[in-house]
């Protein structure tokens, strides 16, 4: 259950977690007329941190866009400092934001062009998604009987809440059959991605990603990762990915903003490499958590500090 913070961001005003509500004809609630984001705020020696908000807010404003959503008023600048005050007011260490645009209330019809879009952002404490222990120990995975979406169905570029029907049943399947989690494959059959996680591959010390065409949603951590890992040294390429590579990978990860950089231990129960968190998987931890955590340089600013407010004394 979410445990509740004090105040939600609602089209440019603070009200309570309880008052942040939405009418059931809404349009968002019969054909899923949303776009969102699932961004980290950090606790650092130097405070709270929200980590590539500017990256996050383009690809909410994105999304947006490719939904024909962009009527709203806000800059990326403005919702940028909206998350920044928001987690400020409700006095957070560390937390998860959402953001969500969404057609609201008015005509009740599959075209919802003249339905008010409306902002919202909330943040509550959130833990490991896949567990504590995951990112040490890994996950199993299993191949989805799911497909991902083919092109010129749904735009995977977009963040948007329909998407996420797919991503449901990849779950569900996933848990029903013992897994942690699944992967997709996209529409001819090689890797796409997880119901909500990016997936990398490392084989002969070379790092291997699937290409945003293999409808894969652009992911801020899959950037990260591969910018962590030209850093540290590491060959990294886009490339089509056949199903089977998993099954004789050295290593296998997924990387997304709840699951950050999580191991794969298992494949339909084949072992990954030797049924642990191989030794690229870990560095790439080590770099990433030193940063967001304040204890490395943010050498490539990724990190925006969150001001916090004082409770006001009464």
């Amino acid at each position: 259950m979410l445990k509740a913070t004090e105040k939600i961001w609602f089209n440019g005003q603070f009200v309570g977690w309880d008052d942040a509500k939405i009418h059931v004809l809404s349009h968002v609630v019969s054909y899923g007329s949303s776009v969102f984001e699932g961004i980290r705020c950090y606790e650092t020696a130097a405070g709270p941190a929200i980590f590539r908000l500017r990256e996050h807010v383009r690809r909410l404003i994105d999304s947006a866009r490719i939904y024909r959503m962009d009527t709203f008023r806000y800059s990326s600048d403005e919702l940028a400092q909206a998350m920044l005050e928001l987690v400020g007011i409700n006095q957070m260490r560390a937390c998860y934001l959402r953001p969500i645009v969404l057609r609201g209330y008015g005509e009740l019809g599959v075209n919802g062009l003249r339905n008010p879009v409306d902002v919202y952002i909330a943040c509550w404490e959130w833990g490991k998604y896949l567990g504590e222990e995951a990112l040490s120990e890994g996950t199993d995975v299993c191949i989805s009987s799911w497909t991902r979406m083919a092109p010129n169905t749904l735009p995977a570029l977009a963040k948007a809440g329909a998407n996420y029907m797919n991503s449901q049943l990849i779950r569900m399947e996933a848990a029903a059959n013992g897994y942690h989690e699944g992967i997709a494959l996209d529409s001819t059959g090689n890797i796409s991605e997880g119901s909500g996680e990016n997936v990398f591959v490392v084989r002969d010390g070379k790092i291997i990603t699937p290409p945003l065409s293999s409808s894969v949603l652009p992911g801020i951590t899959r950037d990260t990762v591969v910018t962590l890992a030209r850093d540290l040294g590491y060959p990294i390429v886009e490339s089509v990915i056949p199903r089977e590579l998993l099954y004789i990978a050295d290593e296998v990860f997924f990387t997304g903003t709840a699951a950050e950089i999580t191991p794969i231990r298992s494949v339909d129960r084949i072992q990954v490499g030797k049924g642990s968190r191989g030794p690229v998987t870990e560095k790439l931890q080590h770099e990433f958590f030193a940063i967001v955590n304040g204890t490395k340089p943010d050498r490539h600013n990724w990190l925006s500090p969150v001001e916090v407010r004082q409770p006001v004394a009464r």
